[in-house]
C-alpha cells in the first residue's frame, strides 16, 4: 500500500467546498440507520471524482465488536464503499438526480495496517476514481487514523438506477 497523496487527474487541486454534514448528508446517501457510515464529508470534487470523509467510531456502529472495544479494520471497505456512494450522490445532485443505489462488485488488495479502530476514534476515508465505464467504476481508496494510513483497497462498484431488475420475480410479478 502506497503512502502517496491522492491528486486529481491532471494534477489539479480540488475546488474548495464546504463540508457536508447533518441533513445534507442524508440527501446524498440512500443509506439509513446503522448502515449510515459517514459522519461528515470534508471535501469532494465531482469533476475530479474524489472525496474525503470522516466517520466517528462509536459503540453504535454496525461493525462494533465489544470484545475488542472497536471496529475491525477489515470493515474499512464498507467505509470506503459508503464514501463512493456519497460521491455518487453528490454527482447526482450536481446533475439534478436523486442518489442511486450502488453495488460493490469487488474489493481488491485490501491491506490493513491496524487490527481495529478503537471506539472514540475518528477515521478519515479518501477515495479517487481511477476508471469508469458506463455505470461501473474502480476507485483507489484508503482509511487513515491520526494521519497514518490504516487500510487501502481498490473497489469496483456499479451504480444502478432501478435495482428491482436484479431481484427475481415469481410467476405473479412479486419479488
Amino acid at each position: 500500500m502506497s503512502d502517496t497523496v491522492f491528486v486529481q487527474p491532471g494534477g489539479a487541486l480540488p475546488m474548495p467546498v464546504p463540508p457536508v454534514t447533518g441533513e445534507e448528508l442524508f440527501s446524498v446517501l440512500p443509506h439509513r440507520g446503522k448502515m449510515f457510515l459517514i459522519s461528515r464529508i470534508l471535501d469532494y470534487s465531482v469533476q475530479g471524482r474524489s472525496l474525503r470523509s470522516e466517520y466517528d467510531i462509536t459503540e453504535g456502529c454496525l461493525f462494533y465488536d465489544p470484545l475488542i472495544g472497536g471496529v475491525p479494520s477489515w470493515a474499512s471497505f464498507e467505509f470506503m464503499a459508503q464514501a463512493v456512494s456519497a460521491l455518487s450522490g453528490l454527482t447526482g445532485r450536481f446533475f439534478g438526480k436523486p442518489p442511486l443505489l450502488g453495488f460493490i462488485l469487488s474489493v481488491l488488495s485490501l491491506e490493513t495496517r491496524l487490527p481495529f479502530f478503537r471506539a472514540g476514534s475518528v477515521i478519515q476515508v479518501q477515495i479517487a476514481e481511477e476508471v469508469k465505464m458506463d455505470s461501473v467504476s474502480t476507485f483507489r481508496c484508503r482509511t487513515s487514523l491520526d494521519g497514518s494510513i490504516a487500510a487501502g483497497a481498490k473497489l469496483t462498484v456499479m451504480d444502478v438506477e432501478d435495482p428491482s431488475v436484479f431481484f427475481k420475480k415469481d410467476n405473479h410479478g412479486k419479488q
